[in-house]
């Protein structure tokens, strides 16, 4: 557990765990609480907090950033979780949370069990503290789009089959889901596009050699084409439905094949910094 504070991360992981247990209850149909909206949502915001105590502070050391596996993969999903929290505000979210949840949990027990190595970054140049954060970012808000895809497919197969009718009825509309995704996606692709584009500036600036044709670099650019490509048919060809999912789908998975699952080979398995 070396890197994480242990006590408060068992917290959240029971705490993300039972409301888990009482998001998937009630949408099955037989939870124990009742549902209130805003307790739930004043909770997840300071379990957040928690979150962001237990995730960033043993990452930060004076100016410098440890980002192995473990470090990485729960800054995203605390990201993630806080976009998802944000949007409350704003959006009808309902249905994301059955996702979000089980995802806290099992990634907080990941980084506690594989921390991996501590990859350091110097954060005085802000600049690519920048790079960082954006990339950051990017990524959550591809994972929050695909579990929107997700969700679409979900409810279309409910729709089509005339079953679910409890889930049906507390999901928001299947139009309405499809065009937040393609917001969450339009925005992501953006700040892919600035990731990919500064990641060749701070590889010969800061790494003090030109980018490298990497598993890491074919996979950022294979996903960044895939999702142009999908915002591209999406506004020239009305792109929608199953299509706008597959593409959504097949994209995201290149992206986690470019990041994690790169850290996760070298770090993990090949015990690579």
């Amino acid at each position: 557990m070396t890197g994480f504070l242990p006590a408060l991360s068992l917290t959240l992981i029971v705490a993300y765990a039972a409301l888990s247990w009482h998001f998937i209850g009630h949408w099955k149909g037989h939870a124990w609480f009742a549902r209130n909206p805003r307790a739930e949502h004043t909770l997840l915001g300071v379990l957040l907090l928690m979150h962001a105590v237990a995730v960033f502070g043993p990452m930060l050391q004076g100016q410098l950033v440890a980002l192995g596996v473990g470090h990485a993969l729960a800054a995203v999903v605390w990201l993630m979780v806080t976009i998802y929290w944000t949007c409350g505000f704003f959006y009808r979210v309902e249905g994301l949370q059955l996702f979000m949840m089980p995802l806290a949990c099992l990634t907080l027990i990941f980084a506690l069990l594989f921390p991996g190595s501590h990859a350091v970054h110097d954060l005085f140049n802000p600049a690519f503290a920048l790079h960082i954060l954006v990339s950051m970012l990017a990524y959550s808000l591809f994972a929050i789009g695909a579990m929107l895809a997700i969700l679409m497919l979900w409810l279309e197969r409910a729709l089509h089959a005339r079953r679910n009718a409890r889930l049906l009825s507390q999901l928001p509309p299947l139009l309405s889901l499809e065009r937040m995704m393609f917001q969450v996606l339009s925005v992501g692709f953006v700040l892919l596009t600035a990731t990919l584009i500064s990641g060749v500036v701070f590889s010969e600036e800061v790494l003090g050699r030109p980018a490298a044709f990497t598993h890491k670099t074919v996979f950022g650019v294979i996903s960044w084409l895939l999702f142009g490509g999908l915002l591209l048919g999406r506004q020239r060809y009305g792109w929608r439905g199953r299509v706008a999912i597959r593409w959504t789908l097949a994209g995201f998975v290149a992206l986690l094949l470019a990041y994690i699952g790169s850290k996760i080979v070298l770090e993990l398995i090949l015990h690579r910094g």
